[in-house]
C-alpha cells in the first residue's frame, strides 16, 4: 500500500493546546480589564477618554482571540476552512464545537463586531462600546467554557492534541 492512514482520529492534525490556551488567556485578561467598567455609570465611563481607548483595545483583542481560536480549530477539520469571520462562527456551530444557537447568534454578532471594529473603527461610539461591556461580556465567558470543555477531552469530538 503506497499511502498509509496516519491515524484513526477523525481530525488528523492535532489541536495545538498551548496556542489555544494562550488565546483563552488573552480573552480572560481582556475581560478582567473590561470588568472595571461594568456597573459604572455611562457618564463616568465617558468622562475619561482613556476609558474608551482601553475598552476598545481590550474588546478588539478578545474578539481577535475568539476568531483565532475558531480558525485554529477549523483548520484541523478537513474541508472546514472558513473564508470569513462570520463563517468561522457558523462552522463552529455546524461542527458542534459550540452549540448551533450560540454560533448563529452571539458568535456571529461577535464576528460582525470584530469586522466593524477593524474596518469601521471611526464609527464606533462610546455608548455602543459601553453597552456591549454592560450586557455582552458573558458571551466571551460562555465561548471560553466551550473551548475549555473541548480541550479537556478533545478525543470526544475526534481531535487529538500536541
Amino acid at each position: 500500500m503506497l499511502f498509509r492512514q496516519r491515524d484513526t482520529a477523525m481530525h488528523n492534525v492535532p489541536l495545538n493546546k498551548e496556542v489555544l490556551q494562550a488565546r483563552l488567556s488573552y480573552i480572560e485578561d481582556s475581560l478582567k480589564s473590561l470588568e472595571r467598567f461594568t456597573g459604572v455609570a455611562f457618564e463616568e465611563f465617558r468622562s475619561n477618554q482613556d476609558n474608551f481607548r482601553i475598552a476598545f483595545y481590550d474588546l478588539r483583542r478578545a474578539l481577535e482571540a475568539v476568531m483565532d481560536i475558531g480558525s485554529h480549530i477549523l483548520s484541523r477539520i478537513p474541508g472546514a476552512r472558513a473564508s470569513s469571520y462570520k463563517e468561522i462562527s457558523k462552522l463552529l456551530g455546524k461542527h458542534k464545537i459550540v452549540p448551533l444557537d450560540f454560533a448563529d447568534n452571539q458568535l456571529s454578532k461577535m464576528a460582525g463586531y470584530r469586522n466593524r471594529m477593524t474596518h469601521f473603527y471611526s464609527q464606533i461610539t462610546e455608548k455602543e462600546l459601553y453597552d456591549i461591556i454592560q450586557r455582552d461580556l458573558g458571551d466571551f465567558e460562555l465561548f471560553c467554557k466551550h473551548i475549555s470543555d473541548l480541550l479537556k477531552d478533545p478525543s470526544k469530538r475526534g481531535f487529538t492534541t500536541e
